[in-house]
């Protein structure tokens, strides 16, 4: 057997040159730790913790509100709560809350707690018992352009000056004024579905109604007959078309969501959710029928606009006192072109609901035709009493 040993300077050698190697790997371990974590002065590292720490609070801290309260709902991501649920359409989001948590459930817009409730009694608490007392206000996300003065917008005493302004426009008897109007348009649908039925077409309801609705709030707010059964495509109509299609994804929107402070910015840049061509269009358009209300030959009319013409004061003078708290000019613009949007909307979005649960349901169908034909025997027409 052959044996070799290394002399003691090899071997001391050897030792340095793996002490040299273990002190370069040492350091380009640490080059390299470096490169993932800048040189930066415990203070920087500090502030930059406290940052991330303020990040993450901001993120985090609303959404513990309804947990303390025990009530129910879907999980909130951080920033966004649970807005990104409205992908899907609010409707079909409320549904599956609905079906998972039952009548009264919680939700976050953004950083918004939002509770919902199907529960009857408690919705007619708020709506009616409690309006005018606690639940006033209505929500605001900002943007709302010339929209700002709208009584849905407008808070405590200026909706109530507002509101008070507004409310004999709908008394009986101003109701049975606008009937007649109603009968003509409704008459016009009639044919107008007739029309379709005759010619074996599809009917989309919204096609039918949206129109209808409009005939109705321009007449009966305005005397203004746009008559857009029979002209689908009359300026007018194609620019609340584009109105009423709303975008959740809106950028502006999503960013006042997030970030609530923004929505005052926003507003200061005079930015609007709407589109500007078609708020620009229905401005003019009212501003233009305004102009010419305020000539004498028109003081007999009785609408809705003419009411409001009525009780107008300067911006000048909009907040002396002395004066009767009617509206300015923006006020007025404003409430008219709300009232276009939200009847346009809510009316059509009603008669289409009840088409469908009545075609769905034709025994229910039956129920009603029968009891219209006892109430007006011999097809004779429906009065406002009935």
């Amino acid at each position: 057997m052959f044996l070799t040993v290394a002399p003691p300077l090899c071997s001391s050698h050897t030792s340095t040159e793996r002490s040299g190697d273990g002190a370069q790997s040492s350091g380009r371990t640490a080059e390299r730790t470096m490169g993932y974590f800048p040189d930066f002065s415990i203070e920087t590292w500090t502030l930059i913790v406290f940052v991330i720490t303020l990040i993450a609070v901001y993120g985090y801290a609303p959404y513990g509100v309804f947990k303390k309260l025990g009530i129910r709902g879907p999980k909130p991501l951080p920033f966004i709560g649970t807005f990104l649920g409205y992908r899907k359409g609010i409707q079909n989001f409320d549904t599956d809350c609905f079906k998972k948590y039952g009548r009264i459930w919680g939700c976050y817009d953004g950083r918004q707690p939002l509770l919902a409730i199907m529960d009857t009694d408690m919705i007619k608490t708020v709506l009616v018992k409690e309006c005018y007392s606690v639940f006033t206000n209505r929500r605001d996300f900002g943007l709302n352009g010339p929209l700002r003065d709208a009584v849905s917008i407008v808070e405590d005493e200026e909706w109530k000056r507002i509101r008070n302004v507004l409310s004999p426009s709908f008394t009986s008897g101003r109701l049975k004024e606008m009937y007649t109007i109603m009968f003509k348009h409704s008459t016009n649908l009639i044919e107008s579905l007739h029309k379709k039925v005759g010619a074996d077409e599809v009917i989309e309801v919204k096609e039918v109604f949206g129109p209808y609705s409009m005939d109705v709030v321009t007449s009966t707010a305005f005397s203004v007959d746009i008559d857009s059964i029979n002209h689908p495509s009359d300026p007018f109509v194609t620019n609340i078309k584009k109105m009423v299609k709303f975008n959740f994804m809106n950028p502006l929107l999503v960013l006042t969501v997030l970030f609530p402070f923004l929505g005052p910015v926003f507003d200061k840049m005079d930015l609007a959710l709407f589109p500007t061509d078609v708020i620009k269009y229905f401005y003019r358009f009212l501003q233009m029928i305004k102009t010419d209300r305020n000539k004498a030959d028109h003081k007999n009319r009785v609408d809705f606009m003419q009411l409001m013409v009525d009780s107008q004061v300067s911006e000048n003078n909009k907040n002396d006192s002395s004066l009767q708290k009617g509206l300015t000019d923006n006020e007025i613009l404003a409430q008219a072109m709300f009232f276009i949007f939200a009847g346009y909307e809510t009316s059509s979005n009603t008669l289409g609901f009840i088409s469908y649960l009545l075609a769905t349901n034709p025994h229910i169908q039956k129920i009603l035709q029968k009891e219209i034909e006892e109430t007006f025997p011999g097809k004779c027409e429906p009065t406002y009493e009935a």
